[in-house]
């Protein structure tokens, strides 16, 4: 029997708790924001494989490449970097962002977006 999987809306990747705090040098704040973002994805229903326009997954990530702001949170499919993440905003962020599609312009760092995949070189 195949497993259906929802469609996933958006995929938000968290910095908070690096092995080498470069980009958060707090780690209670980074550990603070990475469990608000556990808690309000379960509470806002945002895993739930019924929600109209798919599932938001989570992911606690050691290292987002930007040694500085942090805690970092990625969102994609938008590519939008936000800095100083700590649960107050991440709260905002869900709210405006990932439910309302607002992003909050004064917290990105960038946006860095998917490239389109390279075309196949051609032969002679």
């Amino acid at each position: 029997m195949a497993v259906v999987q929802a469609p996933i809306a958006h995929h938000l990747l968290l910095c908070a708790t690096p092995t080498k705090a470069l980009c958060c040098p707090d780690p209670a704040i980074g550990a603070a924001s990475w469990e608000a973002l556990k808690r309000l994805v379960r509470e806002l229903a945002l895993e739930d494989p019924q929600r109209p326009g798919g599932i938001v997954l989570r992911t606690k990530a050691d290292c987002l490449r930007i040694c500085s702001e942090g805690p970092i949170l990625l969102v994609w499919p938008e590519g939008i970097v936000y800095g100083a993440v700590t649960p107050e905003r991440i709260e905002r962020i869900l709210h405006e962002h990932v439910i309302g599609g607002e992003p909050i312009e004064a917290w990105i760092l960038r946006r860095q977006p998917f490239s389109p995949p390279a075309a196949p070189a051609s032969g002679p």
